[in-house]
């Protein structure tokens, strides 16, 4: 799975709440949730993503409560991936139940700019920037077909 897009650049320890604010939590709707993601700190992403394009955060990137609304408004934004230093443990594991994919690695979180061009390749385990290729661990056949069903409910379903 080849991805590509512009990076949108954030810190470290963007959490949850920083993601989706809990006030809009009152709903589960990706269309809903979507139009509220990462207002806290960006108050204009909304506007400026397209689809595919990919955030890039630093150190503990998803931190904070265990919601699963964080992952869904992400994707449901047109974000194609995340890449990061590192994820809390939580949120990586939503994230990809969700169908979202992430990928851990410092060299290349740290390197990337905002507004970077951006080309991933999933299965070959390869992050490519204008100047700059950066190998990543491709993600393990059960992953990547979770991935590729666009989410691990849709994956069991499609096993049937």
């Amino acid at each position: 799975m080849k991805l590509k897009g512009n990076a949108h650049k954030y810190g470290d320890n963007i959490d949850t709440d920083v993601i989706i604010p809990a006030r809009y939590l009152n709903t589960s709707d990706p269309e809903d949730l979507k139009l509220h993601c990462m207002e806290d700190i960006d108050p204009d992403f909304i506007k400026k993503v397209n689809d595919g394009d990919i955030i890039v955060g630093g150190k503990n990137f998803g931190c904070g409560s265990s919601r699963e609304h964080a992952p869904i408004a992400i994707k449901a934004c047109g974000i194609s991936c995340v890449i990061a230093e590192s994820f809390a443990r939580i949120f990586y594991r939503n994230a990809i139940n969700m169908g979202l994919p992430i990928i851990e690695s410092s060299e290349a979180s740290k390197a990337i700019k905002d507004g970077d061009s951006i080309e991933v390749d999933l299965k070959e385990g390869v992050v490519k920037t204008s100047n700059s290729i950066y190998k990543v661990p491709a993600f393990p056949l059960f992953i990547e077909e979770i991935i590729t069903a666009g989410g691990l409910m849709k994956r069991i379903i499609n096993k049937k």
